[in-house]
């Protein structure tokens, strides 16, 4: 099936090709996943930025029904995640259809992955995670999983040691990560989510559903969440594809791992020659 990802990161992508935590890991994350994001024809002026363009799907022949039984899932979770942008607007005493707004989320960036980690088993002291530790970059993510459990978080991302808890799965429920947008927005008063996966020697599948805001959205702090005696901790304006090349910058890394890898098994390989 030729659905490798593009540019845009839309379609498959191998194993190990991401690495979520450069510093300690020692190769890519062991899992394979798919992208899906808002479909943007080619012919849109939206096609022109960043991360924007058609999505990629096998063909009907091999995966009859496959494609439009994803559209329709992607198309729910961005109604569901817009509800709960409204609690969350509620909480922090803003107008509850402030994260509807435009230039917030009407053209937001959500992206569908459907993910399977290996039977490889994570070990820490190796650099070898199912995914490394990272927090999501936008304002939510929606994570549904099977009964495998090895996804775990760390509550205060800036204690040393960092102390990492399980995350059981829930049957029928979908696990709530908050994103880096968000805690700028609130100053800090929402923290993103520093999260990883420990692969335990079986299989596991999950769903993460990010819904991010419009590539071109300011994030500043939000009124409701600074005072003269909180003033904002962030700055004052902030692009969300400031973020993006985060995201794009965690497959370059990846590249270069993989060639300095491949360098080394060539000289391994001339030594023992």
């Amino acid at each position: 099936m030729k659905v490798i990802h593009d540019k845009n990161h839309r379609g498959y992508t191998p194993f190990e090709e991401e690495v979520l935590d450069p510093d300690v890991q020692s190769k890519g994350d062991s899992k394979e996943g798919y992208y899906i994001g808002v479909s943007v024809p080619e012919n849109d002026p939206r096609a022109k930025k960043p991360l924007h363009g058609p999505n990629q799907y096998p063909s009907p022949d091999v995966l009859p029904g496959w494609q439009e039984t994803m559209t329709r899932y992607h198309s729910e979770l961005v109604i569901l995640c817009k509800k709960v942008s409204r609690l969350l607007a509620l909480a922090l005493n803003l107008e509850e259809s402030f994260f509807d707004k435009p230039g917030i989320t009407d053209d937001a960036m959500a992206t569908l992955r459907l993910l399977h980690y290996s039977e490889e088993i994570s070990d820490v002291g190796r650099g070898i995670y199912g995914t490394g530790a990272h927090s999501d970059y936008g304002l939510l993510t929606l994570l549904a999983t099977d009964d495998v459990p090895g996804l775990q978080i760390c509550k205060d991302k800036d204690a040393v040691p960092q102390v990492w808890e399980d995350v059981p799965p829930m049957k029928g429920a979908y696990i709530v990560n908050l994103g880096d947008m968000l805690e700028r927005w609130s100053n800090g008063l929402f923290r993103s989510t520093l999260h990883r996966v420990i692969s335990r020697g079986i299989e596991r599948y999950s769903i993460p559903f990010f819904f991010d805001p419009n590539f071109d959205c300011w994030v500043e702090c939000l009124p409701t969440c600074c005072s003269e005696d909180n003033p904002p901790k962030y700055a004052l304006c902030f692009r969300t594809r400031s973020l993006k090349n985060c995201f794009i910058e965690c497959f370059l890394l990846e590249y270069t791992l993989i060639l300095v890898s491949r360098s080394r098994n060539q000289n391994e390989s001339l030594t023992s020659c």
